[in-house]
């Protein structure tokens, strides 16, 4: 009942008056995709009967709705790409897409978009595509509510689950993405949104932006990536309200932000990663609002940072708090809660009377020397730092919270 009403709504919403519609099946006077798109003119919609559909790379060169009802299996027979759009105010739903060929020179997909705009590709299923939905050179293109998982264990071999290269005003709502080399990837694409998806247990990344600015990623799951979520040589990124979870590995993080400069991040969950937040070569970020909860590094922020401000964010149940590689610190720390905070408040105003520095003797250390984890929790690590609070030597004199919270945000 419900593909039903979601059905009915496309049609009404999508389909413009005195359009035609084409039944695909058993039955109807079309027994294949093909033929039905061919048939097809402009604003046709061709609907396609439940069953398996032997068919493959199906070009869609005129606007069209290709609609599945319960779930038509399209099969690429681990060769061939399966749809490849080639044409505006093109919408793809209810289709089940699976086992698109592989190949080191052809990024193959199991749906494709050429150089197109007003493209819908919604409420689809796709398992074990090379690449899931790939958009080439698209503009105001829509991916929404698509299921997409691969069981690839190897980079190599798998290419990413919503891929976009060269686009722009795209907007990315409400997918699962699992088992790819990213799940989503971003190249060189601008003043688009990716907003409420899922992404989990991708080799790689789980989100990647590489030279993609002016662009929103809001209200998103990352969990269990290899690595996270990356952001390199971008800028105005928006990073609002996203859970980070159980990124765990040798270089594993929350965000790995890599030369990125005039970003926000606000509001988000860094829980069970290696480290939430790793910057090097990020400048003028604003990172407010945010939680940071059983990591193993909360924050690392390399000497090569500057003008970043962290403000208002809760630290707690962290192995490490902050981490550095230098003694210089050209950045802003103000008004966070830390819970290994032990200063008082005297004058009753809920701000400690002195400031905390997060960065403690041993871990930087560990920085230096990782095999020193061995002495995690032993008596020497405690007594080093309590004697470097005491009388600093190692750490940066001028990273410190001068103005720590006495009890956690409200976040």
């Amino acid at each position: 009942m419900k593909q039903f009403f979601s059905l009915l709504y496309l049609l009404i919403s999508y389909t413009p008056l005195f359009a035609g519609i084409i039944r695909v099946g058993p039955g109807h006077a079309f027994q294949t995709i093909a033929s039905a798109i061919a048939a097809a003119t402009i604003n046709d919609t061709v609907l396609v009967e439940k069953g398996m559909y032997h068919e493959h790379n199906l070009t869609i060169q005129k606007s069209i709705v290709l609609i599945g009802v319960g779930f038509p299996v399209l099969d690429g027979e681990h060769q061939y790409e399966i749809i490849a759009v080639k044409a505006d105010h093109v919408l793809i739903s209810g289709f089940r897409l699976q086992n698109s060929g592989q190949s080191s020179i052809v990024d193959i997909a199991g749906i494709k978009v050429y150089d197109r705009q007003f493209v819908t590709i919604s409420n689809n299923i796709l398992q074990n595509t090379f690449f899931g939905i790939y958009i080439q050179n698209g503009r105001k293109c829509l991916i929404q509510n698509n299921v997409l998982s691969a069981h690839q264990t190897e980079e190599q071999q798998s290419g990413n689950g919503i891929h976009c290269w060269k686009c722009d005003s795209l907007q990315i709502i409400g997918n699962t993405v699992s088992g790819h080399r990213d799940g989503i990837y971003f190249e060189f694409v601008t003043h688009s949104v990716i907003w409420c998806n899922y992404s989990y247990k991708n080799l790689r990344y789980g989100l990647h932006f590489m030279f993609s600015s002016d662009d929103a990623y809001i209200t998103n799951t990352f969990k269990g990536n290899g690595s996270g979520v990356s952001v390199m040589y971008s800028h105005g990124v928006k990073m609002f309200n996203n859970c980070f979870r159980e990124n765990w590995g040798d270089a594993a993080y929350g965000i790995l932000l890599k030369e990125i400069t005039d970003s926000y991040i606000m509001g988000n969950h860094f829980e069970k990663n290696t480290s939430g937040i790793y910057m090097e070569g990020a400048s003028r970020i604003e990172v407010r609002n945010n939680l940071f909860k059983n990591n193993g590094w909360a924050l690392k922020i390399q000497a090569s940072c500057m003008d970043v401000h962290l403000c208002t964010n809760n630290f707690i149940g962290n192995t490490f708090d902050v981490g550095t590689n230098g003694s210089l610190m050209l950045n802003l720390f103000d008004k966070n809660y830390w819970d290994k905070y032990e200063g008082y408040d005297l004058n009753k105003d809920k701000i400690g009377d002195i400031p905390y520095r997060p960065v403690s003797m041993y871990s930087i250390i560990v920085e230096k020397n990782p095999p020193a984890m061995m002495l995690f929790r032993s008596l020497i690590t405690v007594l080093m730092d309590k004697s470097e609070k005491l009388i600093p030597s190692l750490t940066p004199e001028n990273l410190k919270d001068e103005h720590p919270l006495m009890k956690p945000l409200p976040l």
